[in-house]
C-alpha cells in the first residue's frame, strides 16, 4: 500500500484536477486563440490590446518596451497588465501566429493545472496518502479569491506562484535552492509586480530562517540574496518596470484594504451565507475562505484539541515566515482599518504611505496568509483524526466549497463561454475611418490621460489599422510625461496647431477650445459616429475622403440624429446635472432629480431610453416623473434592475424647439450607505444606458 501511494501515476491525479476546474468554472471556449470575445471589457480589453500593439511593435530594450500603446504616456507590456512572461514567449513568432491570437485562455488553463499540482505538493508536506492529498488540494484550487481573478485581472490568477513559495519555504530538505528560488521568482516578475511583492518576501523570510536555523551561512545567503537580487532586477527591467520612474505610486493605499471581516464575509459567493456591508475599496480585498473551508474551522479545532499538537511549536518552528504572513496580513488591512462599515485608522509618516501606495492595493497582499490558513486547517484534519474520518470531513467540506460558490463562479463561466468571435463590434462604421487610417500614422485622444473616454474603441481601431495611440488604459503612467502632453495638448487647441500625421479625437471641454482656433480652410472639425474629430490637413489630401466640415458650428451637445444609439459610459455635455461618474455599462443617477440636454432632428417623435434601476423587489422600487422643456411628459415606476425601457413622447412643439431640456424626478432614490450595503452614498434611482431618438 505504500508503494501504492508512491506510484508515478498519481501525479496525473492534480493535473487533471485542475484541468477540471478550468472546464468547470472558465469553460472550453476561453481556449480558442483566436476568440475574444470574452475579453471585450475593461481590465481583459487592455490585456489583449496591449498585447496586439507589443505583438506588431519592432523590438526594442528594454525588451518589454510598448511605445505604440501610450506614446509620450510610457508605456510597457507590463503597464498594461499583458503577462510580459507570455508576450515575450509569443512575440518571435508573431508573424506565424493568426491575425487575431489571445494566449490568456491557456494562461487560465495553466493557472488552474498548476495551482493544483503545487498544492498537490504541498499537501505531500502533510500526508503520502493520496486521497487526503487530492481532497486537500482541490479545496487550494476552489479558491474564491482566485477564481474572482479570472474576471478582470487575468495575470493575478497565478496563485500557484504563492503555493509555489510556500512549498518551496516548507520543505524540510530543499535541493538546488538558489536555483529553484531564482526560477521561481524570474517566472513571478514577468507575471505580475504584486505577486512578485508576496514570492520575493517569502523567500527573504525562508532566507532568514535558514540563517537562523544554521542551514545556510552568512556566506551562503549573501550570495543567494545579491545573485537572486540582480536576476530580479534585470527580469523587471526588460519587463518594462522601470520605463516609468516617476509613476510607480499610486493613490488607493486605506482605500483598496482588506476588511477584518474578508475572511467570511462572501460577497455574493455564498447560496448560504449573506454579504456583510463594508467599504467600497474592500473589494479589492476580498479573502473569503468559502463555506467549505469555513466548515473544516471547528473540526480543525476538535482535530488540534484531540491530537494534542502544539500550535505555539508549529507556528514557531519558521518565525521569519510567520512574521512575513503577520507583516502581509498587517499591511493587507492598511492603516485604515475597516471592521464592517466601520473604520478605525491610524497615522503613518508620509513616505512610509508614498512606499506603501507603490502596491495601493493592499488587500491583494493576504492571499499568502489566506492559502496558509487552508493549509493549517487541512493539517489539523489530517493529522487530528483517523484517516477515513479525515477523508470522510474533508470530502464534505469539498463538496460544499464547490457546490456553494457556484452561485458566482458559474457567472464568471458564462462571462467566458459567449459566443466566439475574432474581433469587436466597433462604433467606427462611418467609411471616413478607413480613408482616416490610411492618411495618418497615429491617432490620439483629446486631453490626454489615462483611460480616456471610449479608449478602448479608440485603440482597437488604432491596433486594427497599425497605428500608434495614447488612448490606452495603463496600470501606471508617467506624471510628468502626462503634464508635458497635456502643455503640448492645450498649446496646439490654443493655436490650431496640430501634429500632421495624428488624427484627433476630442471630448467636449476640448471641443469648446478647438472651435475657436480651427484653420478650416485646411482642416476638418465635424462629428463622425458620435466622436469628435479633428483631421489636420484633411481639406488639402486628394485620396481622403469627402466630409462635410462642421468647424467654428460644432456643437459639444450633439444632434441626436433618428435610429442612433447614443451611450453613457463616458462624460457629456449632454448629462447637464445630476449624474454620478460614468462606468463602462453607462451612469447612474445621483440625488433625486437628474437633468438631460438633448438637440433632435426634424421630424422626431419619441425619445426611448434604456435603462437600469436602483430596485430590490419587492420592497424597493423606482418612480420616474419625466418633464421636457418643463411639461410633464411620463410617469413610471420601475420594479426590476434591468430591461427597463423608457417611451417618452415628443410633440411638434418641443422638437421644433433648439433643446430638449429633460429633466428626470426619482422621489424613491435612495444610497447604498443609507440601506447598509456599503459606504457607497450616491443616492441612486437610475442607470442611463441608452438613449436612442425615433
Amino acid at each position: 500500500m505504500k508503494g501504492l501511494n508512491k506510484h508515478p501515476a498519481l501525479a496525473l491525479l492534480p493535473l487533471l484536477l485542475g484541468a477540471l476546474a478550468f472546464f468547470l468554472v472558465i469553460g472550453p471556449r476561453a481556449l480558442d486563440p483566436q476568440n475574444i470575445a470574452w475579453l471585450k471589457d475593461g481590465d481583459p480589453a487592455t490585456h489583449y490590446l496591449g498585447w496586439v500593439f507589443f505583438r506588431h511593435s519592432p523590438w526594442s530594450f528594454p525588451l518589454g518596451l510598448n511605445p505604440s500603446y501610450g506614446m509620450e504616456l510610457g508605456s510597457a507590456i507590463i503597464f498594461s497588465d499583458s503577462n510580459p512572461l507570455l508576450a515575450l514567449l509569443f512575440k518571435p513568432f508573431g508573424a506565424w501566429l493568426p491575425e487575431t491570437f489571445q494566449y490568456f485562455g491557456m494562461w487560465l488553463l495553466l493557472c488552474f493545472v498548476l495551482q493544483a499540482w503545487f498544492a498537490w505538493k504541498l499537501l505531500g508536506l502533510i500526508t503520502d496518502n493520496p486521497v487526503l492529498r487530492l481532497l486537500g488540494t482541490g479545496l487550494l484550487v476552489f479558491s474564491p479569491p482566485m477564481f474572482l481573478r479570472t474576471d478582470g485581472h487575468l495575470s493575478l490568477v497565478g496563485h500557484f506562484l504563492i503555493l509555489a513559495a510556500l512549498y518551496l519555504a516548507l520543505h524540510p530538505a530543499l535541493e538546488r535552492r538558489r536555483l529553484a528560488w531564482g526560477a521561481l521568482l524570474a517566472v513571478t516578475a514577468l507575471v505580475h509586480a504584486y505577486l512578485l511583492g508576496m514570492v520575493a518576501l517569502i523567500w527573504v523570510a525562508d532566507l532568514f530562517g535558514k540563517l537562523w536555523a544554521g542551514k545556510l551561512t552568512r556566506r551562503q545567503v549573501l550570495i543567494e540574496l545579491g545573485s537572486l537580487f540582480a536576476l530580479v532586477s534585470v527580469c523587471c527591467w526588460q519587463a518594462g518596470y522601470f520605463s516609468i520612474t516617476d509613476g510607480a505610486a499610486g493613490g488607493g493605499f486605506g482605500f483598496y484594504r482588506m476588511n477584518l471581516l474578508s475572511l467570511v464575509d462572501p460577497d455574493g459567493w455564498s447560496f448560504v451565507l449573506p454579504g456583510i456591508p463594508k467599504g467600497a475599496g474592500d473589494y479589492e480585498g476580498f479573502n473569503y475562505l468559502g463555506l467549505g473551508v469555513l466548515l473544516l474551522l471547528p473540526l480543525a479545532a476538535i482535530g488540534w484539541y484531540k491530537s494534542g499538537i502544539s500550535l505555539k511549536a508549529l507556528l514557531c518552528s519558521r518565525p521569519f515566515l510567520l512574521l512575513a504572513l503577520i507583516g502581509l496580513t498587517l499591511f493587507a488591512l492598511s492603516n485604515q482599518i475597516g471592521f464592517g462599515l466601520q473604520t478605525f485608522s491610524y497615522p503613518l509618516p508620509e513616505f512610509v504611505l508614498r512606499a506603501a501606495s507603490i502596491f495601493r492595493a493592499s488587500g491583494r497582499m493576504f492571499w499568502p496568509v489566506f492559502y496558509a490558513i487552508v493549509i493549517l486547517l487541512t493539517y489539523l484534519v489530517v493529522r487530528g483524526y483517523r484517516t477515513r474520518v479525515a477523508m470522510g470531513l474533508l470530502a464534505l467540506a469539498l463538496m460544499v466549497q464547490v457546490i456553494d460558490t457556484r452561485i458566482a463562479w458559474a457567472g464568471l463561466r458564462a462571462a467566458k463561454m459567449l459566443p466566439e468571435a475574432s474581433a469587436w463590434a466597433s462604433p467606427m462604421h462611418d467609411p471616413f475611418w478607413a480613408s482616416a487610417a490610411a492618411h495618418y500614422k497615429s491617432i490620439r485622444a483629446v486631453m490626454p490621460k489615462n483611460q480616456p473616454d471610449q479608449w478602448q474603441a479608440i485603440a482597437d481601431f488604432a491596433a486594427t489599422h497599425g497605428l500608434e495611440t495614447d488612448a490606452a488604459y495603463l496600470g501606471r503612467t508617467s506624471p510628468q510625461a502626462l503634464e508635458k502632453l497635456q502643455l503640448t495638448t492645450r498649446s496646439q487647441l490654443a493655436s490650431g496647431q496640430y501634429d500632421p500625421d495624428s488624427l484627433y479625437i476630442l471630448d467636449d471641454d476640448a471641443l469648446e477650445l478647438a472651435v475657436k482656433s480651427i484653420h478650416s480652410e485646411t482642416d476638418l472639425l465635424t462629428r463622425v459616429d458620435d466622436f469628435v474629430v479633428l483631421a489636420p490637413g484633411w481639406k488639402h489630401c486628394n485620396d481622403c475622403l469627402a466630409m462635410v466640415d462642421q468647424g467654428r458650428a460644432l456643437s459639444a451637445i450633439p444632434l441626436s440624429q433618428p435610429g442612433l444609439v447614443q451611450t453613457f459610459n463616458r462624460s457629456t455635455r449632454q448629462l447637464v446635472k445630476g449624474w454620478s461618474t460614468p462606468e463602462a455599462w453607462g451612469t447612474w443617477s445621483d440625488g433625486q432629480d437628474a437633468q438631460l440636454l438633448l438637440r433632435v432632428a426634424p421630424g422626431s417623435h419619441a425619445l426611448v431610453i434604456e435603462a437600469l434601476a436602483f430596485a430590490m423587489p419587492p420592497n424597493l422600487s423606482q418612480r420616474v416623473i419625466v418633464s421636457i422643456n418643463g411639461v410633464e411628459a411620463l410617469s413610471t415606476r420601475l420594479t426590476q434592475v434591468q430591461g427597463n425601457r423608457l417611451e417618452i413622447r415628443l410633440s411638434a412643439a418641443q422638437v421644433a424647439e433648439e433643446y430638449l431640456n429633460v429633466q428626470l424626478h426619482l422621489p424613491d432614490a435612495v444610497s447604498p450607505k443609507k440601506l447598509g450595503f456599503n459606504d457607497d452614498a450616491r443616492v441612486m434611482g437610475l442607470g442611463l444606458q441608452t438613449l436612442t431618438v425615433q
